[in-house]
């Protein structure tokens, strides 16, 4: 089965168990929009809480808010996004499909690079044990062929983005024969630009409205506030502000599900320097959030940093931490040195000072910024298409049988347990009710009686639950359980007073915060 067919068939999990649901399906939907599900919103909250965590409670120094979607017009003036928040469009004529300029690009260079990979894994099954990578990149005709096309690319596509060249981007599209996905053609229109921003209107009388945008960026909101923050909370330089919540873009290239949407969920944190002293925090930044991705144990391959081609024009270090999901390596998260780009705007438009009294220097400045950006529904993505298994399993009387599982990392699964009285008689139910009452403070739990144990297991594994504990008569003889492990379906007899200890290591959010320290 290939990559594609995987995902068509996640998407298809997604749905039949629970998790994600078109939006307004019984109206035929709507592109690009999605609802969260009974088990996918429960996901969704335990990664946020994650981050949460993670920012506010290991680090003092950072602090949360919670600011308005709607905000004063001009923000986005002084931001930049009334001027500059385009993307480059071009469409196929024959396909009638638009695509991002950019986009189309950048996948081509990163199949010359995946190439260059293929051939270096090729030469060292070759060569086994005596094989010299890095000789064998600097030597090898094949590889220097392909490394020049691709370095000589990628100077011509930064340079056509840097003059916002939109002829040259199609030129290159043209010159490198970068074909329609649908129709196979290189029949390309003339690249435009569009805004994303969604406007709407604010005040009571149509005529008198003023025209005011949804929020494309949680980011504005935590600069706004820079001040108030800083002065209420006695917050001294290097601080920083936390925020999760709903941005909105009218993206006109949504694809791969939840990965682009028009309506999406950000956690960002701005974290306030002093001038000079950005790198330093950019370079420590980096190494936190990798740390915090890779704490979820869902392999460290499948994560890499990217740096950017094309610096946004107020930032001076900029870098993706990219997971490889099932269409390839993509962003998931952003971490950029800003500058003073932003308060210092927000300063000019506002006539309002946003400075920083520093008593260790005795001035006033604009501090600089680092900001570290995750999408929560791309991360949403990202653990549960890794944990999207389907594998072949030999039952007790040697037959073999299939299973769908979700391996999501135990702490942040939708339904952590699952209680299941073997029979709905004889006191069993009673019993894992009891159960439940003892457990349901710390973890998410679940009471499934209906189906035979088998299937109610199968059914765990569909949403991801870790533990299954079942109830049988031998539980009302001597107080023990049979506990079931998600991933190895293996079986444990125990007593119910060694249930907490033995499941709270894998289920502590304690614990996993512990990794980052």
């Amino acid at each position: 089965m290939n990559q594609e067919e995987l995902f068509k068939k996640l998407i298809a999990h997604c749905k039949e168990y629970g998790f994600i649901f078109p939006s307004s399906e019984i109206y035929d939907g709507l592109s690009a929009v999605y609802d969260y599900g009974q088990y996918g919103v429960e996901l969704k909250n335990n990664i946020r809480r994650y981050w949460w965590d993670a920012m506010t409670r290991l680090h003092e120094n950072i602090v949360g808010i919670d600011a308005a979607i709607f905000m004063h017009p001009t923000v986005w003036k002084a931001s930049g996004h009334v001027d500059a928040f385009n993307d480059p469009l071009i469409d196929n004529k024959d396909s009638r499909k638009r695509y991002r300029a950019d986009n189309l690009i950048e996948e081509h260079l990163q199949k010359i690079d995946e190439k260059i990979e293929k051939e270096i894994e090729k030469a060292a099954k070759r060569f086994g044990s005596s094989f010299d990578e890095h000789l064998y990149r600097t030597t090898n005709p094949k590889i220097l062929e392909l490394s020049a096309k691709g370095e000589a690319l990628r100077a011509r596509y930064v340079k056509a983005l840097e003059k916002d060249d939109l002829a040259e981007l199609r030129q290159i599209i043209l010159d490198e024969g970068i074909v329609c996905p649908v129709s196979g053609t290189r029949n390309w229109t003339e690249v435009r630009k569009f805004n994303l921003m969604f406007e709407t209107k604010i005040g009571s009388v149509a005529e008198e409205a003023s025209t005011i945008y949804l929020r494309p960026e949680t980011a504005q909101g935590i600069f706004v506030n820079f001040l108030n923050v800083q002065k209420t909370g006695r917050m001294k330089i290097p601080f920083g502000i936390a925020q999760t919540g709903k941005a909105f873009r009218n993206e006109i290239v949504a694809r791969q599900f939840i990965f682009r949407m028009r309506e999406f969920e950000q956690m960002e944190m701005q974290f306030f320097v002093k001038p000079g002293e950005e790198l330093t925090w950019y370079n420590f930044w980096k190494e936190q959030r990798m740390k915090w991705h890779k704490a979820l144990g869902m392999g460290d391959e499948k994560y890499r940093f990217h740096d950017h081609d094309k610096l946004a024009h107020y930032a001076n270090a900029a870098c993706d931490i990219e997971f490889h999901f099932p269409f390839g390596f993509k962003e998931v998260e952003g971490i950029h040195s800003r500058t003073d780009f932003d308060l210092g705007n927000h300063q000019k438009y506002s006539g309002k000072k946003l400075q920083y009294f520093d008593p260790d220097l005795n001035q006033s400045y604009v501090p600089y910024v680092i900001e570290t950006s995750i999408g929560l529904d791309r991360m949403f993505l990202s653990v549960i298409s890794n944990a999207y298994t389907e594998e072949k399993i030999v039952k007790e009387d040697g037959t073999e049988d299939e299973r769908v599982v979700l391996r999501i990392p135990p702490v942040i699964a939708p339904v952590q347990i699952a209680v299941l009285p073997l029979v709905k008689k004889d006191g069993l139910p009673e019993k894992a009710r009891e159960i439940i009452s003892r457990l349901r403070f710390e973890y998410n739990c679940q009471y499934d009686e209906k189906d035979s144990i088998g299937r109610r297991y199968r059914r765990q594994d569909a949403i991801g639950t870790p533990y299954c504990i079942t109830i049988d008569h031998q539980t009302l003889a001597d107080n023990t359980v049979t506990i079931r492990y998600r991933d190895s379906m293996d079986q444990e007899r125990i007593p119910v007073d060694n249930l907490e200890t033995i499941i709270s290591e894998k289920l502590s959010m304690k614990n996993l915060l512990k990794k980052l320290l």
